[in-house]
């Protein structure tokens, strides 16, 4: 139960953030506010982990393969695309599109095991799931 609550948290904060990030990009420039978000974001990340877990900072060069270190790199792109697709759509369309796409990817990732995630079987009602969320984005652009 706390998974799922942290999950619509997590959609609510998202949405909130884009918004946010959208009225900064018309205050300067994209990547200017993109840039700050990412370093506003370093600095809380920072403070958390000093007085919270106090790994080895270090310790995330560990990991295997290497190509997972991207997620900062896709972070700013998540940045950017979210500014452009909200101030193109506005926040209500762009996060239905940005969802779909999320979940979507999501389960692809899970029916090919792509990245380390255990391989899922297909479900038919995940994708009768996706359809409707799809239908709905189509009901809400029409109305």
């Amino acid at each position: 139960m706390i998974g799922f609550l942290i999950a619509l948290l997590s959609g609510a904060l998202m949405s909130v953030q884009g918004v946010f990030n959208t009225q900064v990009t018309k205050a300067s420039g994209i990547w200017s506010a993109s840039a700050f978000v990412q370093f506003s974001a370093l600095l809380v990340c920072l403070g958390a982990w000093l007085f919270t877990e106090r790994d080895p900072l270090l310790q995330v060069f560990a990991v295997q393969p290497r190509y997972m270190l991207l997620g900062g790199v896709i972070g700013a792109f998540i940045t950017y695309t979210v500014i452009r697709s909200m101030d193109m759509l506005g926040p209500a369309k762009a996060v239905m599109l940005i969802v779909i796409s999320q979940l979507t990817v999501a389960y692809a990732i899970e029916l090919a095991g792509w990245f380390g995630v255990e391989r899922q079987s297909w479900d038919w009602r995940k994708a009768i799931g996706m359809a409707v969320a799809i239908v709905g984005v189509i009901v809400f652009k029409w109305s």
